[in-house]
């Protein structure tokens, strides 16, 4: 496979947490993330769209992409669990949309965890400044961090 085709996925990948990251810092979100019972939402809630954030440009630039891989599954994990708990919603159609966004949110956590073990690929600035590591290895560099 041609090393250029991870660089569209990297950045198709990101652009979610990104955009969406935004919205976290409006009283709108924060107020809905209270209606699910978040601890703190006023706190919590923006520091999760840095979190988003952070991680989504990581990823995107392909720079630090295992620590921003990193931050979006400590991003994912609560998110998914308190605001779509489908096992808590009456309505069959509300439910339906949780257990979407559920598993929505099930595959950007594998998506994370696959970017957390195999970095961000030969296009990006980890291999171009020598961060990239085989999947696996713990720091330095081998063969620009591809076998």
């Amino acid at each position: 496979m041609k090393p250029w085709v991870i660089l569209p996925g990297r950045v198709f990948y990101s652009l979610i947490f990104i955009v969406a990251s935004l919205n976290h810092f409006s009283r709108t979100t924060i107020a809905f993330a209270s209606s699910h019972n978040v601890p703190m939402a006023s706190v919590l809630v923006p520091l999760s769209g840095v979190l988003a954030f952070a991680g989504g440009v990581s990823i995107l630039l392909g720079y630090k992409a295992r620590w921003g891989a990193g931050m979006l599954i400590v991003f994912l994990i609560p998110v998914t669990a308190m605001m779509h708990n489908f096992w808590t919603v009456a309505d069959p159609f509300a439910h339906e949309i949780q257990v979407t966004m559920f598993l929505k949110n099930l595959s950007m956590l594998g998506g994370a965890i696959e970017l957390l073990y195999y970095g961000a690929g030969p296009l990006s600035l980890d291999n171009l400044c020598g961060l990239a590591r085989a999947p696996g290895q713990r720091g330095g560099s081998v063969n620009g961090g591809y076998i």
